[in-house]
């Protein structure tokens, strides 16, 4: 994600508190609570399949920016992102193309966000030979032949991807995913959600599962997109077990996030690279580095870089499900805000999750991945415990009584999901089943089916 400047952020920073109350002050009353989607997509040659340069993607970007729908945002001469009344479009390393939403009260808000230009960038995209895939992972180019986005931020992650993680870079160019973003109201509401967000990761690879294929051939996963995070970078990636202890609070994240290696801080405009050190932003805080001493943008800059399946921007933002097609995009968002902005259903919802996964979550998180929907957890399989996590968002959603202008409750956006709850199959599977001995453009012409978003398509 860009990283767009944040007002009021200059003043220095001494002490552990200083940090926790920039976590705390990112509680909301309830109503004030909004919900936020952003949705990757790999941007791929519409005939060939393959990963499409950065500059055709520029010229995409500038092409949106002449229709005055949205402000160019370049670093040095290139077109890096695109900046909307509310929303944004940013790239990922390799150029996937990620669309935030507005942080809106419902999801009907979010799907007609959603839904308000993407005719014109699918008619663009068309125009220039280029299309657009809701897959977890990019199916066929190898990672050496997609280049760089040139942003600086990129030019120091890239190097310190391959001395963390064999996949680090695989991360940063081939992979796409989907993420949410919830509010909290106080400390034990942010505890409370933040534990359930966790320990859904595993429920979201198993039932949002849409990366089976690595360059041409299918890679052994369902989710290879959880595979290659798996191997990215220890330090920042995966689950952060202190927080289910039972003293843990805000200072647990804190401490968390004090212990990662930093990447860089930014000084009048430019990034100072911290990487070659391994210093971590406990030392930061401590010694400063050079004539240069930690601010709260430091700090709001280093949470922007560390990576568990959920983490705080200062909200809540769970990352675990791989990039969807246009139809199931806001089901994601759905099963979350069912789940967490109802008290009863949330407390319900970690009680559950506290005994079908956490005794297990060693195992059951990196086998979710793999099996998908029929990874065993305490009592039955993923798929048994989906099915009741739905159920119990569709009635968190009902009693939310957020409507559309058709009378319907946000729970419509849990239907895309009932076919793979019926079936007990993930799109993975199906898409495998699919692309079974077929051609090369027989598979891309099959995928831009299963999870292209063409004209017309609305999320």
């Amino acid at each position: 994600m860009t990283t767009f400047s944040k007002p009021g952020l200059e003043q220095p920073v001494s002490q552990r508190s200083d940090l926790v109350a920039y976590i705390a002050a990112g509680a909301r009353p309830r109503d004030k609570w909004g919900i936020g989607a952003e949705s990757e997509r790999l941007v791929i040659d519409r005939e060939t399949g393959d990963a499409a340069d950065f500059h055709r993607i520029e010229k995409l970007l500038e092409t949106m920016e002449e229709s005055q729908a949205w402000t160019g945002v370049r670093e040095g001469e290139r077109l890096i992102a695109l900046q909307g009344q509310a929303s944004s479009i940013t790239l990922e390393p390799g150029g996937q193309l990620e669309l935030s939403g507005e942080l809106c009260r419902d999801l009907h808000c979010c799907a007609a966000d959603f839904g308000l230009y993407q005719n014109t960038l699918n008619e663009a995209a068309a125009r220039q030979g280029l299309a657009f895939l809701g897959l977890g992972v990019q199916p066929f180019t190898p990672l050496d032949r997609i280049g760089w986005v040139p942003k600086a931020r990129y030019g120091i992650m890239g190097p310190y991807m391959k001395r963390t993680g064999d996949l680090g870079q695989a991360m940063m160019k081939q992979s796409a995913g989907l993420q949410v973003n919830v509010d909290f109201s106080d400390e034990a509401d942010w505890l409370a959600k933040i534990r359930v967000a966790l320990l859904l990761s595993p429920v979201f690879y198993g039932l949002f599962a849409n990366s089976p294929f690595l360059e041409g051939k299918p890679s052994g996963f369902l989710s290879t997109r959880g595979e290659i995070w798996s191997r990215t970078d220890p330090d920042r990636t995966g689950l952060i077990p202190d927080l289910f202890a039972a003293n843990a609070d805000y200072g647990t994240y804190v401490d968390y996030a004090l212990g990662v290696p930093m990447y860089f801080i930014e000084r009048d405009g430019q990034l100072i690279d911290l990487t070659r050190r391994r210093f971590t932003f406990a030392q930061f805080l401590q010694q400063g580095v050079g004539s240069y001493r930690a601010t709260v943008a430091d700090w709001d800059l280093h949470l922007s870089t560390l990576f568990p399946e959920a983490r705080l921007r200062p909200q809540i933002e769970l990352r675990s499900a791989d990039s969807l097609p246009p139809s199931m995009t806001m089901a994601v968002a759905a099963l979350v805000k069912g789940l967490m902005y109802d008290p009863d259903i949330l407390d319900k919802s970690l009680n559950l999750l506290q005994r079908q996964v956490l005794p297990q979550i060693d195992r059951i998180y990196p086998q979710s991945w793999r099996m998908g929907l029929a990874t065993p957890v305490v009592r039955g399989t993923l798929l048994d415990l989906a099915r009741e996590l739905i159920g119990m968002a569709r009635s968190g959603l009902a009693g939310q009584h957020a409507l559309n202008p058709a009378g319907e409750d946000e729970g419509i956006y849990l239907k895309a999901v009932d076919p793979l709850l019926v079936q007990g199959k993930t799109l993975a599977e199906d898409l495998l089943e699919r692309c079974h001995e077929k051609t090369r453009t027989q598979q891309v012409a099959l995928m831009r089916e299963h999870c292209g978003f063409e004209i017309n398509a609305v999320t």
